[in-house]
């Protein structure tokens, strides 16, 4: 048998198999492979072994959670557990604040800073936003009338803690704190007011700490929004004759803050050239719950290109006049919000309400006098109209062409009842919308609805659809969606019936 030489030219190693580029045999290098192969193994193992560890231990604290949840703090079933009175019980998810609200402090922008606004997004501007942080408006001062008898939202709210002190969307914030939060970047705590009944002044400033004792202006009684508004335009324009000031309310929500500030801040501009505005929401929807705005034509100011005078006020209508109005595209939802300069705010109410307007700037005068205020507003507030600033000012205004809109596109709501509460939180899909702690409630076969379960008792339901339950210490509500916007009549039977204590 032969045997073969290799060539002189070839490396004797060569002659034992390919190499690699760094010279290694493939036989070395298959079994460093298998090294790694197999120490991945192990590691991949070690990893398994983690997680099944990890698994056992979650399902062992999911146990203790569900049974800390179900046996209570006192070791007690829910429906034993003694609670506290409504509306400080504190659930794990609760609409009831339980927490230190931060300070937010913003600093005032140099004084001699061009004014800042940018148009509206709506038609042919609709992609205009701000493209900066600095937003302040030199001039302009923010009034947040805060209050409301909460009935609307009843056993939930109630006459000392109104629906603007809760957290109806659970996210740590009232609405009166979102509402503040908002409006704070356009004029700093030195220029944002509130108008408050004597029966909120403190859960307000704890709420809200950063406002100026000076900024909350205390009325002794409700009057409604005209009387609320006028005080706050009295009191400024005697600080500042030439302010601008804008009226938001304390309790409604608004999605899409850059869209809510360009309106605003377009709504500035058109004040400054003595107009009475108001700011028209695009409805989604032929609401019979709110009232409208029907548009007029185009004022063509270059600074603000999207406003209009206002053709007409329209009350809340029924479904039909309301499909109607949004057939048209010609109306617009009327939000209450109000722009204006004080001083022609305060003119607009000497030609329609005289009376109002003199006693307004009575107490006005006498406001920083905290001595000679209560003098005066013990004898002058009771004897004021009680009015609403649409009625009072608006609406004639704007028959003679002293109002504008301007039409604008964030979200907005009211929350005017259960219902559109509702529509405002999460769900899931065929299940009812929980404004509070989940583990308190049980369902089956149950579409829609909303359920409060603010007692710590569970609540379970079987085979009902778009119910409203709202379940707190002291009183229960069951109703439907379809028939929330009446809850206010039950508090009123409620008080007929002597129930004054729970309202």
């Amino acid at each position: 048998m032969s045997s073969f030489n290799p060539p002189s030219d070839v490396p004797a190693d060569q002659t034992n198999g390919a190499a690699n580029p760094n010279g290694l045999p493939v036989e070395a290098m298959f079994q460093q492979i298998m090294q790694a192969v197999q120490h991945s193994h192990r590691q991949i193992n070690d990893l398994k072994q983690e997680c099944s560890e990890l698994r056992l231990a979650n399902t062992s604290l999911e146990r203790q959670v569900r049974e800390g949840l179900q046996w209570n703090r006192t070791g007690t079933p829910g429906f034993m557990t003694p609670v506290p009175s409504s509306p400080k019980l504190h659930p794990k998810l609760s609409p009831f604040l339980t927490h230190a609200v931060p300070s937010i402090t913003m600093t005032s922008p140099d004084a001699l800073a061009p004014p800042v606004f940018r148009h509206s997004p709506l038609g042919d501007h609709a992609l205009t936003s701000f493209p900066f942080g600095n937003r302040d408006i030199p001039g302009f001062y923010v009034v947040i009338p805060a209050g409301g008898a909460g009935t609307r939202l009843w056993p939930l709210s109630r006459e000392n803690h109104p629906k603007f002190l809760l957290d109806l969307t659970l996210k740590g914030r009232s609405l009166i704190q979102a509402t503040w939060d908002r409006l704070l970047p356009l004029s700093s705590a030195t220029r944002t007011t509130i108008v408050a009944g004597p029966s909120h002044v403190k859960s307000i400033t704890e709420q809200l700490p950063d406002l100026l004792p000076h900024n909350l202006f205390c009325e002794p009684g409700p009057k409604d929004s005209m009387a609320a508004i006028g005080l706050a335009a009295a009191i400024i324009a005697k600080r500042d004759p030439d302010a601008v000031i804008g009226s938001f309310a304390a309790d409604h929500m608004i999605s899409g803050d850059d869209a809510f500030l360009s309106a605003v801040a377009e709504a500035v501009e058109v004040a400054k050239k003595d107009y009475l505005v108001t700011i028209g929401i695009a409805p989604s929807h032929p609401s019979t719950g709110f009232g409208y705005v029907r548009l007029g034509e185009k004022l063509g100011f270059k600074e603000a290109p999207n406003a209009r005078l206002v053709q007409s006020f329209k009350e809340k209508p029924d479904a039909r006049t309301a499909a109607s109005y949004i057939a048209t595209g010609n109306y617009r939802w009327n939000a209450g919000m109000f722009v204006t300069k004080a001083t022609f705010l305060l003119q607009l109410l000497e030609e329609y309400k005289p009376e109002l307007h003199e006693g307004l700037l009575r107490i006005a005068e006498v406001w920083d006098d905290e001595s000679l205020r209560q003098t005066v507003i013990s004898e002058v507030w009771s004897t004021l109209e009680k009015i609403p600033i649409d009625n009072a000012v608006a609406e004639p205004a704007a028959s003679e062409g002293r109002v504008a809109v301007v039409p604008a596109t964030f979200g907005w709501d009211d929350v005017g009842d259960f219902s559109s509460l509702a529509d405002l939180l999460p769900a899931e899909a065929n299940q009812p919308r929980i404004l509070g702690d989940s583990n308190f409630v049980v369902t089956e076969q149950v579409a829609g609805g909303i359920v409060v379960p603010g007692s710590g008792r569970l609540i379970t339901c079987l085979g009902v659809d778009d119910l409203v339950i709202v379940d707190m210490p002291d009183t229960l509500l069951v109703t439907t969606r379809a028939r929330s916007q009446e809850v206010k009549r039950l508090v009123k039977k409620c008080r007929d019936a002597g129930y004054k204590d729970l309202l």
